[in-house]
């Protein structure tokens, strides 16, 4: 009787064993915005264990930045990643693919299709290496409006390959008054490519629109807002001028952003400042304090989730502009531990963010 007992138990232990990992994020939409020095990566995770990654790092830092995302990947339980977004062949966005997809099985590669701003190491990987990445896997090129399958959220492209949708997401498409201000802005060729997301999770809604620059924000913006209202805006271009424009950011409404800056990329005062007038906002988390705003536009470090090896006496008041040439002194260095800045949502419209560095975390109900 007592065997049988203890082997009841142990069966019963089995049969919840996968339930008890998946608890890890129960009924919320984790998202987190892992700090891959100045790059991007970011990974969502949905209530049915379902996972999509943003972008896998930087060329000059593949193991250091793969590693992190897999550190991101082991907190979330993650055995697999189900969907991966190049959002385009930077070496900043693409850089740690390889080395990830030697540690962690990726399910899906999804992509705007062949780099358009001809260089040596995109071109390279590209012929020699991508191929046999997803050769076992499924490769997609999304269009704008294509629907990203994702248990429990709905995950909707709304702008790849340089086109952006024309049909505005269900709640949108209202005269947006903040064209007005649009002043054309000078671009690369590779950023105004980048396959962008809207995800809607219940009534929690959040973006991430890879690099794209102010003129394809305005394409995407103009001269009816076609994406609405956010409670989480992620990414914004590592805090780059080259985006972020009112008729954007302040749009969008956001009551949350999340840059994914580094120490002496991003965060420039130009945006600091439209980020810090929008209309609504609460809160500017970021991944780093960026020396190119100093003390004078920054968030307080309760808001920043890294910080650099070697701290100065004293943080800078006035930004820093940015070193010009091909000579510049590196940036800070910061290759120790890193810290994310995670995202939990629920399906009601109410959502936490956390700082890892300091455990500081805040929670935002809907309809405030």
């Amino acid at each position: 009787m007592r065997a049988a007992m203890i082997t009841t138990w142990v069966l019963a232990m089995v049969l919840l064993a996968p339930a008890h990992s998946w608890a890890q994020n129960g009924n919320t939409l984790d998202i987190y915005v892992i700090d891959v020095e100045g790059g991007n990566a970011t990974l969502f995770v949905t209530p049915a264990h379902e996972s999509l990654l943003i972008d896998t790092g930087n060329l000059n830092g593949a193991a250091r930045d793969a590693g992190r995302i897999l550190d991101a990947a082991k907190d979330a339980g993650l055995q697999q990643i189900d969907h991966l977004i190049i959002t385009h062949w930077h070496g900043d966005h693409f850089g740690g693919l390889a080395e990830l997809a030697s540690k962690i099985p990726i399910k899906e590669f999804i992509d705007h299709g062949p780099n358009v701003q001809p260089a040596e190491a995109a071109d390279a990987f590209l012929k020699d290496t991508y191929p046999g990445l997803y050769a076992k896997a499924k490769h997609t090129v999304p269009k704008p409006g294509d629907k990203i399958l994702l248990g429990g959220a709905d995950v909707r492209v709304v702008v790849a390959a340089g086109q952006t949708i024309k049909t505005p997401l269900a709640g949108a498409g209202k005269p947006n008054p903040y064209c007005a201000s649009y002043k054309p802005g000078e671009n690369n060729a590779e950023d105004p490519m980048s396959v962008g997301i809207h995800v809607t999770f219940g009534k929690f809604r959040t973006a991430h629109f890879g690099d794209i620059t102010k003129n394809k924000e305005f394409e995407l913006m103009c001269p009816n807002n076609r994406i609405g209202t956010l409670d989480v805006f992620l990414g914004l271009h590592h805090g780059q001028a080259t985006s972020n424009s009112e008729l954007m950011v302040h749009a969008l409404h956001p009551r949350v952003a999340i840059m994914n800056d580094g120490p002496r990329k991003g965060g420039e005062p130009e945006v600091m400042k439209t980020v810090h007038s929008s209309p609504g906002l609460e809160d500017l988390w970021q991944l780093h304090f960026s020396l190119l705003s100093g003390q004078e536009y920054t968030q307080p470090g309760m808001f920043i989730a890294n910080t650099n090896d070697d701290q100065a006496a004293a943080m800078p008041v006035a930004p820093m502009a940015a070193p010009q040439g091909a000579n510049v002194p590196p940036p800070p260095a910061h290759n120790g531990k890193a810290y994310w800045i995670k995202v939990s949502a629920q399906r009601d419209g109410t959502f936490t963010v956390t700082n890892a560095r300091n455990g500081f975390s805040k929670t935002y109900k809907p309809g405030m």
